[in-house]
This record gives structure tokens, sequence and C-alpha cells, in this order.
């Protein structure tokens, strides 16, 4: 790998190989390029798709397991499918995301499709960043896709970043939960230019007392455009929040959708939406603190999507 490569890990996962402790997989270019399992974490290739299976043994407690992408070459179009298995009352955090570099006029793109298995008491934090820089025309494309399945007892919190650099985007995320889980997703994003961003969540709330919490955080500004779809069904008794806040600028658009369905007397679902520009009393605050109107506006933004 080249600084390229390192600055891109830097960003999408804080990663650095000469200090980082537990296992990981690296892929460039649509191809793995180095790997590192340990005692309580096993990666292995897929033998009928391109992509890898991650297994972490039960009862395995605090490792962490990083399985970045990056991609450098214009033109590429890049498919996997990661399917990760974890075990009963395992704690463990997934570090994923990914990078791309594009100097040319070609369009690049990276498709992840992830699927997580939790068994029973299992718990996972997963970390996915997505980042594009570069100084060509080429497009810097991303589309996940993640699938998440929750046994009785088990949590997943997710934490979903895109700040910077991503021409088009269109993520789906979806979860099936059991008995006494929890699904937790923030999302935050902002797109400028002529960006496009979409994101959807589907949960269906099965088992009783299962429960999930949507936040999701955006900035749209100049002539971008963002939508935001949320399906929650309460199949049982259950609980289901979810909440989408925006702010607008210049001549950007943001798309609200929200549907809920209660199958059950006892499911509790909810919805909150709000977007609106930069409130003007806010600006008028931080100037009197001596910020020109421009940075005024980038500390409330910053604020907003921490």
């Amino acid at each position: 790998m080249d600084s390229l490569d390192t600055n891109l890990l830097k960003e999408i996962a804080d990663m650095n190989l000469a200090e980082i402790e537990g296992a990981y997989n690296i892929r460039k270019n649509g191809k793995g390029i180095e790997r590192k399992i340990t005692e309580n974490i096993n990666i292995v290739n897929k033998e009928d798709k391109d992509g890898i299976d991650i297994f972490v043994k039960e009862n395995t407690k605090f490792d962490v397991v990083h399985i970045p992408v990056i991609i450098t070459e214009s033109g590429l179009s890049d498919v996997v499918y990661n399917d990760f298995y974890i075990g009963k009352n395992a704690e463990v955090v997934i570090i994923a995301g990914c990078g791309i570099h594009n100097d040319h006029h070609e369009d690049s793109q990276h498709n992840g499709i992830h699927r997580f298995f939790l068994e029973e008491g299992a718990k996972v934090k997963y970390i996915e960043k997505h980042y594009g820089e570069g100084d060509g025309n080429g497009k810097r494309i991303l589309n996940p896709v993640t699938e998440v399945y929750l046994k009785d007892g088990s949590t997943l919190e997710m934490e979903s970043i895109q700040i910077k650099g991503v021409d088009s985007t269109d993520r789906l995320t979806k979860g099936t939960l059991e008995a006494n889980t929890n699904f937790v997703v923030s999302e935050k994003i902002m797109t400028h230019g002529s960006q496009y961003a979409k994101t959807s969540f589907e949960v269906e709330l099965n088992g009783e007392n299962a429960s999930t919490h949507v936040t999701s955080r955006s900035v749209a500004t100049e002539n971008s455009i963002q939508e935001f779809i949320s399906k929650v069904s309460g199949n049982n008794k259950c609980f289901g929040h979810v909440e989408c806040d925006a702010i607008v600028k210049d001549n950007a658009k943001v798309i609200a959708i929200p549907e809920i369905i209660a199958n059950h007397v006892e499911a509790n679902l909810i919805h909150e939406a709000a977007i609106g520009k930069i409130a003007g009393e806010q600006l008028i605050k931080l100037m009197t603190l001596g910020l020109s109107a421009k940075e005024a506006e980038d500390e409330i933004i910053n604020g907003f999507l921490k």
C-alpha cells in the first residue's frame, strides 16, 4: 500500500496498520490485500461469491475487527458480500466503511452487502463511514446494503456516517428482530453540489419487547437532493422510534417518507421529522461572539452532525 491507501484507511476507519490490534481484512480495488485473524475472530473467503465470512466465537469480549474497502481505480465497479456470524454472548466492535479516490473521468462504484447474524445475548457496535475524494470528473458512488438478524436478547448499534465527497448513494438497512432485542441506528449525512443520497430503513419487530431507535441527521446544501424513507412494522408487543432531522440550504431538497405499521395492539411506534433552515437567531448569537456569517453556519452544522 502507498500513502494514498493509508490516508484513505485513516479517513474511513482511523486505521494505522503499524499500531492496530485485533482482526482485520483490507480490500483494495476489488481484491483482498491484507488479513489478520485472532484466536476469537476468524475470516474466510466465500466459495460461491466475492466476499468474506467473519466468525466471532461465543463469549468473546471487547474484541475489534476492521473490514475497510478502498478504491483508487477509476472506472471500477466493485460488489462484495460480507456475512458476520456473532456467537452467543459475544461482544465485539466492527469497523467497516469505504473510501474512494477518483482522479479521472470514469465513475468508481462500490456496493457492499453486509449481513449480521447475532446469536442469543450477543452485542455488536457497527461503525460504517463513507468518504470520497479526488480531482477527476468521474463520480464516486456507494450503495451499501445492511441486513440485521437479531436473536433473543441480542443488540446491534449501528453508526453510519457520510460527510464528504460521495456523489451518489442509495443505502438500504433492514432489521428482523426477535424477543428482547434492540437495534439502534445513528445516521449522519452531508451533501453538496449536485450530490444525491437516499437512505431506506425497513425494520420488522417480530418478538415480544423488541425495540428499535433510528436517528437520522442530515445537511443538504447547494443543489443536492436527499431522500429518507422508513418503514417500521410492529408485529408484537414492541417499541419503535424513528427520528429524521435535516437542515436545508441554498437550492437543496430533502424528502422524508415515514411509514409505521402496528400489527399488534401493544405495538408502540413513533415517527418524528423536522426539516428546515438554520434559525436566524442562532446565526446572530454566534456572530455577536465575533464569528463571520460563514463561520457561524459552519459551527452550527458541525454541532448538528456531532
